[in-house]
């Protein structure tokens, strides 16, 4: 589990930093070039599959050790374990955190991942420009989707368990492969906490950016307090 944790680590910063187009003023250009090359070059193909298995792994190796866990305490659990004082919530809780974010990767891939590839009921770019006009318009999928209060909740409950899930696991990852010292630990832990933070409230950012203050194309609108419009600038 510690391994494919960490390699899906490596996905997510990707990830967000590929989605930070989403920013951009630009009518979703940056965006859909993005994520038609992330969908077209064969390279970029070829990994998905790693990440696949890598998300398979991960999930298979939660429910197992689940099962491991319940059957070492046997069917009435122990007699006074007094969990909440020798464990941290998170580390209790793993299994909600990682089903929150299960229902929402399920909704989430099959809004955006599923559409993309196999639906085909995404619209087109347009424009003049030869090569980008017959891009699918997958920034106006992600508007569209970031103005409904309910998926901005669910994307939102998801990164702040995702924050949790990074913020136990990733210094729990280290401990696992064997990097355990009391010398760099507490450093392991530092930067497990500022990753999952900064990762969850960057994802986070996006849907409430997008349904706070943007109107139906994506655009800001009008009513926008200025220092958000000072902020989007520098994109």
């Amino acid at each position: 589990m510690a391994a494919t944790g960490l390699f899906l680590c490596t996905f997510l910063v990707v990830h967000l930093i590929g989605n930070l187009q989403l920013f951009k003023h630009d009518g979703g250009a940056a965006f859909n070039t993005y994520s038609h090359f992330m969908g077209t070059n064969p390279i970029i193909r070829t990994i998905e599959w790693g990440l696949v298995l890598g998300f398979g792994f991960h999930i298979y190796e939660a429910f197992a050790l689940t099962r491991r866990n319940k059957a070492a305490r046997g069917a009435q659990g122990y007699v006074s374990n007094h969990s909440e004082q020798n464990s941290e919530w998170t580390s209790r809780n793993m299994g909600i955190l990682g089903t929150i974010i299960l229902i929402f990767l399920l909704v989430h891939l099959y809004n955006f991942f599923w559409r993309a590839r196999f639906a085909g009921d995404l619209p087109r770019m347009g424009g003049d420009n030869l090569e980008t006009r017959d891009y699918d318009n997958l920034y106006m999928a992600v508007v569209s989707s970031f103005h409904h209060l309910w998926y901005v909740l669910l994307y939102v409950a998801a990164q702040i368990s995702l924050g949790y899930h990074l913020w136990h696991g990733f210094r729990s990852g280290f401990q696992t492969l064997g990097l355990n010292h009391r010398k760099y630990t507490p450093l392991i832990k530092s930067v497990g906490y500022i990753f999952a933070v900064v990762v969850s409230a960057g994802f986070a950012a996006m849907p409430l950016y997008f349904y706070l203050f943007t109107n139906d194309q994506g655009e800001l609108a009008a009513n926008v307090p200025t220092f958000i419009h000072t902020v989007a600038s520098a994109f």
